[in-house]
């Protein structure tokens, strides 16, 4: 994906530790449909480009070895990032409205790792107001 482009995340692959002491262990932790399509209407209406998918929330970035990330790509994965899951999970238990915006940054789908330069992109600022916007409709 190029830098920038926005993702929902649809679902996370809980990889990490906090989401399993709010949610019953599972493979998987899901967001909220009604959030995904409060958000989804602010980025169609604002003409941003996106994409729903399910991420990869894990706590240990060491352990992104190639072939754990062949494995989560297989599995449909789109994104990799340490929040999302427990995110979830704890506006699950806390009965909150949580929604979650990733952008592509940078990139760990070829043989080496791309910064990209992503912690400077413009489309931080731009995210931010989208981000804004669905919280007050939410």
């Amino acid at each position: 994906m190029a830098l920038g482009h926005v993702i929902i995340p649809t679902a996370a692959v809980r990889d990490e530790g906090t989401s399993f002491h709010y949610a019953a262990p599972s493979r998987h932790i899901h967001t909220d449909p009604t959030t995904v399509a409060i958000a989804s209407q602010v980025l169609h209406e604002r003409a941003a480009p996106f994409t729903l998918g399910t991420t990869w929330t894990t706590d240990a970035p060491y352990r992104e070895t190639t072939a754990r990330i062949h494995r989560r790509q297989h599995e449909g994965c789109l994104t990799v990032e340490m929040e999302t899951a427990a995110f979830l999970a704890v506006a699950a238990f806390r009965k909150v409205r949580f929604i979650q915006y990733l952008y592509a940054g940078d990139d760990l789908s070829g043989p080496t790792w791309d910064h990209r330069k992503w912690t400077k992109a413009d489309a931080r600022t731009k995210l931010l107001q989208l981000a804004i916007e669905t919280v007050l409709r939410l």
